[in-house]
């Protein structure tokens, strides 16, 4: 393979799509995870519906620092499951969610878990005990106005808060609304039957991969209109590739801020990821200068993966494919063995290949594919990640 460039669009092999090999590369399940779990309400079929949601949710926000002291815990008898709690120096109380719940107990060293089967009288006399009897200290609130008052969020005096809807701006910068305005949008679909990959598949609720909840965002776009020709396969048919990423955020400290670009084949209907190539992940942990590290870090990253061009992962694929590393089958097993796999797995390695290519491997592409393939046997996650990632450092040793 000569020049690498980014097609834009290659003539499909059939009508809606491009045929594409997802028994290459590995499968990612995380945005299937996130598919799977969450509701309706939580799906958003545009990035604009999704910022207006998440930045209305934070203009109606406020923190503040308190003393755990201070803090009172209502409970009315006569309504048990009813739990509020008045801040130092709020005009009315505040319902903690869930999650805000969870953090506050904690805090003080109360069973989240145990005190939720309680009646709200009885939790909120465990919960104030706690408060009160707790060495003294301070937490940062995070309070919500939709109708009522909620404490969406418990945390230390210095928790770097970056809202969910700065993380949706940032990603709005490059991906207009996600819908097909620009080169980055909501991804297609793979028919299993046929091996097609499908870009243009209508957005719904089912198929969209934009999501918030009352504690988090995730969004997952693709460049699937544009696939990159990154050799051949066996039969003579280019081997395509598309540019993809996936970020998230959790403004009440759910979780880290974090993103993750990569290339992949195909995404099927359940949103699972297929022939995922050069994975690269930043995480963000929401300490006191978090939104300095989003601004000079994440998001300019973000940036730099959605305008860079695709030469330096081509090269490096050319490369695999044209380091041959074994010759014979001995070449072939002591190859193997040297890198830590057993005599078991040098031979299913070797026979995944063989019957995939048609050829033993002899490059170190065709050694890691074989890897790969292998680990998607593998029942245990563990076990299977643990060759995956043996598998990527053989790659990024090319060269």
């Amino acid at each position: 393979m000569g020049v690498v460039e980014v097609l834009d669009p290659v003539a499909p092999t059939r009508a809606g799509g491009w045929k594409v090999d997802v028994s290459r590369g590995e499968r990612n399940g995380r945005v299937s995870s996130e598919w799977f779990n969450r509701p309706d309400d939580e799906r958003y079929l545009s990035l604009d519906d999704l910022w207006a949601n998440v930045k209305g949710r934070s203009e109606r926000s406020r923190s503040r620092v308190v003393q755990t002291a201070d803090i009172r815990v209502e409970a009315a008898r006569d309504n048990p499951e009813r739990l509020h709690l008045m801040l130092p120096k709020a005009q009315k109380p505040v319902a903690p969610t869930h999650w805000a719940f969870g953090q506050l107990a904690s805090i003080v060293g109360a069973p989240a878990s145990y005190l939720r089967q309680l009646p709200a009288p009885l939790a909120g006399i465990n919960l104030q005990y706690g408060l009160t009897n707790h060495r003294a200290e301070q937490v940062k609130t995070f309070e919500t106005e939709d109708g009522r008052t909620e404490l969406r969020a418990v945390t230390g005096p210095d928790y770097g808060r970056i809202h969910d809807f700065e993380l949706v701006e940032a990603v709005q910068r490059i991906a207009g609304n996600g819908t097909g305005d620009t080169r980055w949008k909501v991804p297609g679909v793979l028919d299993w039957s046929t091996g097609v990959y499908n870009p243009d598949v209508e957005i719904s609720r089912d198929t969209t991969t934009l999501y918030a909840s009352d504690r988090d965002v995730f969004l997952f776009l693709v460049d699937d209109r544009n696939p990159i020709e990154a050799g051949k396969l066996p039969d003579g048919s280019p081997d395509l590739y598309f540019r993809g990423f996936y970020c998230w955020n959790s403004e009440v400290g759910a979780k880290t801020l974090g993103m993750a670009s990569f290339y992949l084949r195909a995404v099927c209907q359940n949103r699972n990821l297929w022939g995922v190539e050069e994975f690269q992940e930043i995480k963000i942990r929401h300490s006191k200068y978090a939104a300095t590290r989003f601004a000079h870090e994440a998001a300019p990253a973000l940036t730099r993966f959605a305008n860079s061009s695709p030469q330096g992962f081509m090269n490096g694929i050319k490369a695999a494919r044209q380091q041959v590393v074994a010759r014979s089958d001995e070449d072939r097993a002591d190859f193997l063995r040297k890198r830590g796999f057993s005599k078991a797995e040098t031979g299913k390695i070797i026979e995944k290949v063989l019957m995939e290519e048609g050829r033993p491997p002899e490059s170190i592409f065709d050694f890691v594919q074989g890897i790969t393939r292998l680990a998607r046997d593998k029942t245990q996650q563990d076990a299977r990640l643990d060759m995956e990632g043996r598998a990527k450092k053989l790659l990024d040793r090319v060269g």
